[in-house]
């Protein structure tokens, strides 16, 4: 992949600094009770982003934490501009609070309760109104020149086949060695998903402290497996996986293994967590690829590069993700949600390193503003690794 074909990445700079590929006003509701009303006020004002769940009350500890952090996560991502925090006002994860982490980052940020403001329709009515304004200042930023040691691209495969470690993941792969080695930040995901290649990232790590947490991180997913008295074989590798041609749980770890290129590894963080180095990251995530979607944006990526033999049609509100088929026949089938063919490498037609071009050229054109299927479909899905029960 040579660097004279690279284009100038444009982007928002934001007051932390950092720099953002879209300009989202993200609508965050921090309580499930919430989350019809911020899908009202998303429909109202155009500009505005925002997503279901299911969480955000009677939760404790460590999964409190977890969920906290996520939804903070989100709204500091770069490419949010402003957030309006839609609470309801007697939940644990109280608005004000997330809000006051989010002031932080120095975006604007108002909070709405809709019991403060006497009900769905008043609160409807005052986050639209702040939504709006906050729509028309976003609409004034500018573009800026940026370069790619500012970029984190998120990594994942989702509905793997035999021809992921193949064409797909090795492409990714060389594209995480070029933005390394560019200065910038790759992440990998898929804890579950790398049970069996773990041997392979440790040898790769940049020193004993991380090659050490390599192997804690394995082994807390699978006795999460044995604590509830199954193997995390009977749901690895999945029955698309099955059918798409892999036959085991070390099989399915080894292509998508490859998505981490061949750069050192230089840090292992936690779910929903921003990577503190540059270079190549491993997140600890769960293999659904919602949950980890949304905790490599809740860290800090402005684009994802998604993987897929089986075909998906998974989004973010909030980063682009890029599809990339792993066979032509699925990339022919699902042309209206996949973005780009890897499967050229298996009919040898291109290299792996032809095909990572072309998912450069694709990241530089998606900066540029070029919006990816998922995106231009409005796919805004959010799922929540949760760890603990609600009480």
């Amino acid at each position: 992949m040579a660097a004279e074909k690279m284009e100038p990445l444009m982007g928002y700079r934001r007051p932390d600094g950092q720099i953002g590929i879209r300009n989202h006003v993200l609508i965050l509701p921090t309580i499930t009770c919430a989350t019809q009303t911020a899908q009202r006020i998303t429909e109202l004002v155009d500009g505005t982003v925002t997503f279901i769940h299911q969480h955000g009350c009677a939760q404790v500890g460590v999964d409190y934490e977890q969920t906290f952090r996520t939804y903070v996560g989100l709204g500091k991502n770069p490419n949010v501009y402003g957030v309006v925090v839609l609470g309801l006002g007697c939940e644990t994860h109280q608005a004000r609070s997330v809000a006051g982490e989010l002031k932080k980052a120095g975006k604007p940020v108002e909070v709405v309760s809709i019991q403060d403001y006497g009900g769905t329709l008043s609160a409807i009515a005052e986050g639209a109104k702040i939504a709006a304004q906050m729509v028309q200042d976003a609409s004034a930023q500018q573009r800026v020149p940026f370069r790619f040691d500012e970029l984190i691209i998120g990594t994942e495969c989702g509905g793997s086949d035999a021809c992921s470690g193949l064409s797909a993941n090795p492409a990714v792969g060389a594209v995480s060695d070029k933005i390394v080695d560019l200065g910038g930040t790759a992440i990998l995901a898929e804890t579950t998903e790398l049970i069996g290649a773990e041997h392979l990232l440790a040898q790769r790590a940049a020193d004993d402290q991380v090659a050490k947490r390599v192997y804690e991180v394995i082994q807390a997913m699978e006795n999460r497996a044995f604590q509830m008295g199954v193997d995390i074989r009977t749901g690895n590798p999945s029955p698309g996986n099955m059918k798409g041609g892999l036959t085991t749980l070390e099989e399915k770890s080894l292509g998508a293994a490859a998505k981490a290129g061949s750069r050192p590894l230089q840090q292992l963080v936690n779910y929903a967590e921003r990577p503190t180095k540059k270079g190549l990251v491993w997140m600890d995530t769960p293999g659904h690829d919602i949950e980890q979607l949304t905790g490599m944006v809740a860290g800090g990526a402005q684009l994802v590069l998604f993987t897929t033999g089986r075909g998906t049609p998974t989004g973010s509100p909030i980063a682009p993700v890029l599809k990339i088929a792993t066979n032509t026949a699925i990339f022919e089938r699902m042309r209206e949600n996949i973005d780009i063919n890897a499967g050229t490498i298996i009919e040898g037609t291109e290299t792996v390193e032809e095909v990572g071009q072309r998912i450069i050229d694709e990241i530089v054109l998606t900066c540029l503003g070029k919006k990816t299927k998922s995106e231009i479909l409005r796919q805004h899905d959010f799922g929540l690794w949760r760890i603990g029960p609600t009480f």
